[in-house]
C-alpha cells in the first residue's frame, strides 16, 4: 500500500479547561501570561474558536471527530501524544509536562483501540525524562518515510534515532534558534509537509545545519520559504488536509493566512484546491499553538 501524505479524517479535543499552561511555558516561548481576563473567558473563547475551526474544516469536506478534554490538562486541544499509520496501527509518546501526560485518557486510547492496532507506547521513558511529542516533535514526509526534527527539551535525539531506524524512516535532525535564543519547542512550529510543497524557516535553523536540510527538503518538494517573524503568527504551523473528493486543502489559521505575503499565498494556491483557515487567536495566545497543534490525523 502505497503511503498518502495527509488523511481525509482528523481528530479533535473540546477543551474541557484551557488557560497558559505554567508547565510548559520553560520550553514553549510562543505562550503569552496575560491576567487581562478571567479564565472563565479565556475558555469560552477558546471553545468558540475551536468550535468555528472544527465547523470550518467539516464545511469543507473534511470529516472530523472530536471527544472533550480533561479538567486536568490545559492543553489537552492539542492532541500531540500519538500517531496513527495508514495499516491502521497506532504508536503514543512520551509528553515532558506531567499534567500534558494525562492527555493520554483512557477513554481517548479505548476509542483509538477500535480501529487501531497499537504496537507501541513509549510512555516509560518519561520516568527517565526522555520525551518525544509525536507529530510536534516529528514532521513526517509519509511518502518519501522521511522524518524532520529540530532538537529540544521535548525532542530528544537519541530516542528519534531509534524511533526512526525502527519505523524505517530516514532522520533529519538539526538544531534550531529561536527569539529567545533557545531551541524551538517543536519542529511543526517552523514547517510543514505537503504533498508536493514544503513550507519552512530556514532563517531559525543554525547556519551549520542549513544547507543539509535544504538539500533534503527540495528533494522532492517545491519550498516556500517562511521569514522568522512570521513564525509569531504561526505561518508554519500548517497541515494539509483532504476533502471528501480527495482535493488537497492547506489548513492553518487566520494570522498565519494573513501573515502570508500574496507571492507566498500564490504558491500555496498553486498546490492547494483552497486554503482552510479559522481565527483561533485566543487559543494561539494562551496555548502558543495554532492548527496543525490542534489536528491529529486518522489515518
Amino acid at each position: 500500500m502505497e503511503d498518502k501524505q495527509s488523511t481525509n479524517k482528523l481528530f479533535m479535543v473540546e477543551p474541557k479547561v484551557f488557560f497558559m499552561n505554567p508547565q510548559t511555558a520553560s520550553s514553549n516561548h510562543y505562550q503569552v501570561d496575560d491576567n487581562s481576563k478571567s479564565t472563565d473567558e479565556i475558555l469560552k473563547q477558546a471553545k468558540r474558536e475551536f468550535t468555528a475551526f472544527k465547523n470550518a474544516l467539516t464545511e469543507n469536506g473534511v470529516d472530523v471527530f472530536s471527544m472533550e478534554g480533561s479538567a486536568e490538562c490545559p492543553d489537552h486541544i492539542f492532541p500531540n501524544w500519538f500517531i496513527t499509520f495508514q495499516n491502521k496501527t497506532f504508536q503514543i509518546f512520551s509528553m515532558l509536562a506531567e499534567n500534558r501526560r494525562k492527555e493520554k485518557t483512557p477513554e481517548m486510547i479505548e476509542k483509538l483501540s477500535k480501529e487501531y492496532k497499537l504496537t507501541r507506547d513509549l510512555s516509560s521513558h518519561e520516568e527517565r525524562n526522555i520525551f518525544l511529542e509525536s507529530t510536534s516533535s516529528m514532521v513526517f514526509d509519509r511518502v518519501n518515510r522521511v522524518v524532520y526534527l529540530t532538537i529540544s527539551p521535548r525532542a530528544n535525539a537519541g530516542l528519534a534515532n531509534e524511533w526512526c531506524n525502527e519505523n524505517n524512516y530516514e532522520l533529519v535532525m538539526f538544531e534550531t534558534e529561536s527569539h529567545t535564543g533557545n531551541p524551538i519547542y517543536h519542529t511543526d512550529v517552523l514547517m510543514y509537509v505537503g504533498t508536493s510543497v514544503i513550507g519552512i524557516c530556514y532563517e531559525v535553523i543554525k547556519p551549520e545545519y542549513r544547507d543539509f536540510v535544504q538539500e533534503r527538503v527540495e528533494r522532492h518538494h517545491e519550498v516556500i520559504e517562511i521569514k522568522k517573524e512570521q513564525l509569531f503568527d504561526f505561518c508554519g504551523n500548517c497541515l494539509e488536509v483532504k476533502n471528501e473528493k480527495g482535493d488537497l486543502m492547506l489548513a492553518m489559521s487566520t494570522a498565519s493566512f494573513n501573515g502570508y505575503t500574496k507571492i507566498q499565498k500564490d504558491v500555496i494556491n498553486k498546490h492547494f484546491k483552497k486554503i482552510v483557515h479559522s481565527d483561533i487567536q485566543t487559543i494561539e495566545k494562551y496555548g502558543g499553538g495554532s492548527a496543525r497543534c490542534m489536528l491529529a490525523e486518522l489515518f
